[in-house]
């Protein structure tokens, strides 16, 4: 018999049910606490979660990466205000910075959004593993990359660094830590800074980001019920805003734990996950 590719209610039981609720909800706590401890609006544990779920509930791994990635971008909008003014609170966002590249990471995370209709499920997994463990493997060693002692004087280099992180950060469902925060490190930004700039650029990129992604599956065939696009709603109310409130607690983490050891927690779990989106 073939595999079907849409959701059907009735296979599951009331407490399968009960499981997959909790289970989305758990991913909100984890991911809210890790959006405002790095910064990195939680997407690198919703993204490989949502595809394993939606792998459970017999949907095309085609349809579940983009679907997974979308749903993760749709939740880091709230997550990533929630950060964002935790860390604002701490005096942590760059406002300067966010002038400098804002505007670019914007425009790269709508042009990734929109990519998503030419890119398959197997590319954006591929791509999120391979540079997931990339910024792993440089944050995890005891010395971090230093390309200078200060950004680019250059206007234009600087939107090009934001465009390219908008655009990769969009297509890998993240919130923009994952690669502002080594890159900004790579520049010998400070730290706590870092996370909490990147925190801001989480919303620049998963606003655009969602959009895109919601033009790209418009019309799709075989989505799961309640799919808007290749967003998932259901999945997305369940962990937006447990993962909101979640934020604070991981900014205030992020404030009480060295600049070592957020390299540290920041590498583990980004190593763990890109490996397992790699391995299908």
């Amino acid at each position: 018999m073939p595999v079907p590719t849409v959701f059907d209610p009735s296979t599951l039981n009331a407490v399968t049910v009960a499981m997959l609720i909790a289970g989305m909800a758990v991913t909100g706590l984890v991911s809210g606490t890790l959006a405002g401890l790095l910064g990195v609006g939680g997407g690198i544990v919703i993204v490989p979660v949502l595809f394993w779920v939606l792998g459970l509930l017999q949907i095309a791994p085609e349809h579940a990466s983009h679907l997974a990635v979308a749903t993760s971008l749709a939740t880091i909008i709230p997550t990533s205000i929630s950060s964002m003014r935790a860390h604002n609170k701490r005096g942590t966002v760059d406002k300067d910075l966010l002038k400098l590249w804002g505007p670019a990471v914007f425009v790269g995370a709508l042009i990734g959004g929109g990519m998503a209709m030419i890119v398959s499920g197997a590319g954006l997994r591929f791509l999120f593993g391979v540079v997931g463990l990339a910024v792993a493997v440089n944050m995890a060693i005891p010395k971090t990359l230093v390309i200078a002692a200060h950004l680019p004087q250059s206007g234009l280099v600087n939107r090009v660094i934001g465009a390219i992180i908008g655009l990769i950060s969009s297509l890998m469902g993240i919130g923009g830590g994952t690669l502002s925060v080594p890159t900004l490190n790579a520049f010998s930004f400070p730290p706590h800074r870092a996370v909490g700039t990147a925190s801001a650029l989480g919303l620049v990129i998963a606003v655009p980001g969602v959009i895109g992604f919601i033009y790209a599956g418009w019309g799709i065939e075989d989505l799961p019920p309640g799919s808007f696009g290749y967003v998932s709603l259901p999945a997305a109310l369940i962990i937006a805003p447990v993962s909101f409130f979640a934020a604070p607690l991981g900014a205030r983490l992020a404030h009480a734990l060295d600049a070592r050891t957020l390299k540290r927690a920041f590498a583990l779990f980004l190593a763990i996950t890109s490996l397992r989106m790699l391995l299908g």
